[in-house]
């Protein structure tokens, strides 16, 4: 972690919690930050049904709302779809983008890529995500895997938006497994993730998270390498107590 780019922690709840619950989660956690003198950017990603209750909740706090996904469109014919306006008017800060799950589910490159920009031209904050299968890393391809992703996604995001953008690495066979890439394998990756964004941003400046069953007590040395800027937290921040854990260990 350098010290010229703040830490980012962020939690994605998935499909999990009601709006009363985040209400409550919220309440929690915020006892555990206080007034933000961590001196670490900390954000949750509640489901769509959660998302405003969680901003209202988190309003006035250090606290940090993202959205788990967002369509490119900003209106239409799209059920089940989310757009960039309805985010801003929810009262969220911004969005994940590209999660593997989504990825998994058939969202394309090309997707990615259109949904990136809508959500940075609403003025949303966004964590655009990339990875690997266990297939894909076991035949050698992974630098060429972010490579494409990481290409198709930043093509065309403006160096001036570095500020607006953080991009989560978050190795497909690490999420939910309880496997953890060592620090040494999350580092390579991350640091192969900020050459390949520099070719669109500032590499310096461009936050680079690691997710993957990260826990209180992996995140500590993972937050030690040079070119990881913070987390991606999934199962490990469902409760309020354990992630405030990894927050402290940024």
């Amino acid at each position: 972690m350098s010290a010229q780019r703040r830490p980012l922690v962020a939690g994605n709840w998935k499909m999990n919690k009601t709006g009363v619950e985040a209400r409550e989660y919220v309440a929690r956690l915020v006892a555990h930050l206080g007034n933000g003198e961590l001196g670490v950017d900390v954000a949750v990603c509640p489901p769509f049904t959660a998302l405003e209750a969680t901003a209202r909740a988190a309003s006035g706090s250090p606290l940090k709302v993202l959205a788990q996904a967002v369509h490119e469109a900003a209106s239409g014919a799209h059920t089940g779809e989310v757009a960039a306006p309805m985010i801003v008017a929810a009262g969220a800060d911004g969005t994940l983008v590209g999660h593997s799950e989504r990825r998994a589910a058939g969202e394309t490159d090309a997707q990615v890529a259109a949904r990136v920009r809508a959500a940075l031209d609403a003025g949303l904050f966004v964590v655009l995500c990339v990875g690997e299968s266990l297939e894909q890393r076991e035949a050698g391809e992974t630098e060429t895997w972010l490579t494409a992703q990481l290409r198709a996604a930043l093509a065309g995001v403006r160096a001036d938006e570095v500020a607006s953008l953080a991009i989560a690495y978050e190795p497909i066979w690490a999420i939910g497994t309880g496997r953890t890439a060592t620090p040494s394998i999350a580092q390579e990756a991350c640091a192969h993730v900020r050459t390949v964004a520099g070719e669109f941003l500032d590499a310096q400046a461009v936050r680079v998270l690691y997710g993957g069953s990260v826990t209180p007590d992996t995140a500590g040395a993972l937050m030690a390498q040079p070119d990881i800027d913070g987390t991606l937290v999934g199962g490990a921040s469902l409760d309020p107590d354990a992630f405030a854990s990894i927050v402290r260990a940024s």
